[in-house]
């Protein structure tokens, strides 16, 4: 199906624009957003104007089993609170250990770590620290000083002026005690780096300050701040923002809230956030979060009792959700659909099962993965480990039909556009770009663009054989799309000594 052009944008403008000066009055355009050379994901409408026959659509991570079992005696049915971090070619992975009968925040628990060459093998190494269960043979980085191996949650610290003791810091607490700071050289030894709390607990103000799950923080490239997410309670389990210049002296925090389609998303119980850069587009900060939902039973009594779920661990479900954010309070919840749905069996239906871990990794060319803990409080407690393309998270998608996108005005750097897309054997796209009046640049009109057909993470754009953009950067331009039965998933400018990653 052939699709006419969206018409362009100036004789309206100039229309506009006669009419106000008429009038005694000008109004000039939104100004264009700066791209720079960063990815763009659409998993929001950041960049997006106008669709025509296309929609946002998110799509669902491959379950490719179980890679670590909870099955040491000081871990248990109750491990959680998982963060994955990647420190060169090592990966690591902490999370809390409880076994059964430990009681929160208690000395029973304690932090464990797991390693990883490539994300898809996990061990647990053994490295003689404390003394736990009769042994020192053991994978334990933090123990006998509860309640802060309850959520211990680490970060690793990406710039070259961090002291070398402090590369590896964290943040651990309840309401109780408030938020500790903690560092590390290495991820293994840590030490308080400070004697009291960093974010204290205070009486409630407008919401209810809750610090018994995972408080996560991470160094912000695009704020040039430390942010620290946490859960807090108004109305349901929800969630706050701090910021902080030395991960010390925090902000007072504010409560997040919810979009969806420039309106405000139902409250529902978002129990851990897991929010961070995703690490091919920082500006964007990821969240794949935790949806609890209190007093809906899904297996009976008996189901229960026969997979031994810890006594009343079955009267509530959870799945996982996907929200984003690019700085300041406001989450784009542009998908209300779950994310991750907990598996097939009555076992994977029990309360606070199916929590994802904090952390969303490389494993492969054209490969992310993440990780979600299930089987929870079960003899069978496990993490598992999911799949998704490079930035595939959410796609443009336009059907068999066909459909448009039209951007937002923006300037750009670089001399090449490059797009992450897939398409069906008789889908493909094609790219226009339009100045800062909406006409048609003479040479990249979508006629002019060769038809892009397959599947890859980064793709070229060519107009009449030729891909150089250059003379169009850093000056007010917008891209149309002219699509059939395809994913786009993310598109950059980029230049050719680029290392187009």
């Amino acid at each position: 199906m052939q699709f006419q052009p969206i018409p362009p944008a100036g004789w309206l403008l100039r229309a506009t624009s006669l009419c106000l000066i008429l009038s005694g009055g000008f109004v000039p355009a939104a100004a264009p957003l700066e791209l720079g050379s960063r990815r763009e994901l659409f998993v929001d409408r950041a960049l997006i104007d106008s669709l025509r026959g296309a929609e946002l659509r998110l799509h669902e991570p491959r379950d490719e089993g179980s890679v670590l079992k909870f099955d040491a005696p000081w871990e248990g049915e109750h491990c959680g609170y998982t963060t994955v971090i990647r420190d060169g070619e090592r990966l690591r992975l902490y999370y809390r250990g409880m076994p059964a009968g430990v009681k929160d925040g208690t000395g029973g628990e304690v932090t464990c770590v797991g390693e990883s060459a490539d994300g898809l093998r996990w061990t647990k190494p053994k490295l003689g620290l404390f003394e736990v269960h009769g042994t020192k043979d053991n994978n334990v980085v933090l123990a006998d000083d509860p309640p802060f191996s309850h959520n211990f949650s680490p970060m690793l610290y990406p710039r070259p002026d961090c002291p070398a003791g402090e590369r590896y810091k964290a943040l651990a607490g309840v309401s109780e005690t408030g938020l500790f700071a903690f560092v590390s050289p290495d991820g293994v030894h840590w030490r308080k780096l400070r004697t009291a709390a960093v974010i204290p607990t205070k009486a409630p103000f407008k919401f209810s300050w809750m610090f018994d799950s995972q408080n996560l923080a991470f160094w912000s490239e695009s704020e040039q701040k430390f942010i620290c997410y946490f859960r807090v309670y108004e109305r349901v389990r929800r969630i706050a923002r701090t910021e902080s210049r030395d991960f010390v002296n925090w902000s007072e925090p504010v409560l997040m809230t919810y979009r969806t389609e420039g309106h405000d998303s139902p409250l529902e119980e978002l129990y851990t956030n897991q929010t961070e850069p995703y690490f091919r587009a920082p500006h964007i900060y990821l969240a794949v979060c935790a949806r609890f939902v209190p007093g809906r039973q899904a297996i009976s009594d008996a189901e229960a009792a026969a997979l031994k779920v810890a006594k009343g661990y079955h009267k509530d479900v959870s799945d996982a959700v996907f929200m984003s954010t690019r700085g300041g309070s406001v989450y784009e919840r542009t998908f209300l659909s779950s994310f991750i749905r907990s598996g097939s069996g009555a076992r994977n239906w029990v309360s606070r099962n199916n929590y994802p871990a904090l952390g969303i990794i490389q494993t492969g060319a054209t490969e992310l993965s993440l990780y979600v803990n299930q089987d929870y409080a079960q003899p069978t407690a496990h993490l598992r480990r999911y799949s998704l393309r490079l930035d595939g998270f959410a796609s443009l998608f336009a059907p068999y039909e066909g459909g448009e996108l039209l951007t937002k005005f923006f300037k750009f750097r670089g001399d090449r556009l490059e797009l992450n897309f897939s398409t069906s054997a008789i889908g493909g796209i094609r790219v226009e770009i339009q100045d800062e009046a909406g006409q048609v640049i003479p040479g990249f009109a979508a006629a002019d663009c060769t038809e892009i057909i397959g599947n890859e993470i980064a793709r070229v754009v060519r107009w009449k054989n030729n891909a150089d953009v250059s003379k169009l950067a850093s000056q007010p331009v917008r891209l149309r799309f002219v699509l059939k039965d395809c994913d786009l998933y993310s598109l950059r400018f980029a230049a050719v000594t680029g290392n187009g990653d």
